[in-house]
């Protein structure tokens, strides 16, 4: 039995470790050719090892508009086309308030979410026009409603998802898909470094977040970077074929709770089982009434 991308080439970006090394090894479970761009180079390197010649990782600034096309490049010389592209790097962003925001840091973030994103889509829309595509970015939960994230993180979320609307209207025509996906709390290390924990020590943090994130939602147990993996491969697959300018929401159902109130105290257990100061948690969770 082929597997569902069977014949398909895609770019994976932040893709040597969390959602992007589960979403890389799925497609290529599934059938795929794939370049994996990231800046963790030893971890590419023992990537590329362990899947062989359906594989190639490349280093990747995804705020550096000639390295993404580098990377979107890469899949067309070595595997001959592009079929689905995986806008996936990022990181949590600073806990600030909107009186602590400064221009540098917007700049920053605004950078590494929105415009990574939209290099993607420009650069990888030439090589679909003839034969469609699906291009795919994470979003978030946080860029949906309030009380999941910090502020210029949210903000970053929300403009990935307006884009990806905007985006999808204009390929459409050329039979090319494109969506998003919005995580919830998802057991990576995104979540620590975004508590500002150096990356090595973030990684550790992994089992604690999945551990105590299934108490804090509908679902009871924790969401792991297969289940985004799940989902990519869905929108990247010819099962999606009517399916274009969607933030599809993979969350356990953590968002339903009234206006968000419930689910932002989702960060408390999260944050004890992590050692992490609760005040800075209170700082970007809404006071109810």
């Amino acid at each position: 039995m082929s597997g569902r991308l069977e014949g398909k080439v895609a770019v994976v970006t932040g893709a040597a470790s969390g959602i992007g090394r589960g979403t890389v090894e799925l497609f290529v479970r599934e059938g795929a050719k794939v370049v994996g761009a990231d800046l963790q180079d030893d971890k590419g390197a023992r990537m590329a090892e362990e899947l062989g010649d359906a594989f190639r990782y490349i280093r990747c600034d995804v705020t550096d508009e000639a390295q993404v096309k580098a990377a979107i490049d890469l899949a067309a010389s070595a595997f001959g086309k592009l079929d689905i592209l995986f806008n996936n790097a990022g990181t949590g962003g600073a806990l600030e308030n909107i009186e602590n925001v400064t221009g540098e840091s917007f700049d920053s973030v605004m950078h590494l979410h929105v415009l990574a994103a939209l290099y993607g889509i420009k650069h990888a829309l030439p090589h679909m026009k003839a034969n469609g595509g699906s291009i795919i970015s994470t979003a978030s939960i946080a860029g949906m409603q309030n009380g999941f994230g910090p502020i210029l993180y949210s903000v970053a979320k929300a403009g990935i998802i307006h884009m990806t609307k905007l985006a999808a209207v204009q390929a459409a025509p050329f039979r090319v898909r494109v969506n998003c996906i919005c995580p919830g709390l998802i057991a990576t290390p995104i979540f620590g470094t975004s508590m500002g924990m150096a990356r090595q020590v973030a990684d550790t943090t992994v089992k604690a977040i999945a551990e105590a994130s299934g108490s804090s939602q509908p679902i009871p147990r924790g969401g792991l970077p297969s289940d985004i993996a799940e989902a990519a491969l869905y929108l990247g697959s010819d099962g999606s074929s009517f399916v274009t300018g969607q933030a599809l929401a993979v969350e356990g159902g953590i968002t339903l709770g009234p206006s968000g109130t419930a689910a932002a105290s989702a960060f408390a257990p999260i944050a004890v089982a992590m050692g992490i100061d609760l005040e800075a948690i209170a700082a970007m969770t809404p006071e109810t009434n």
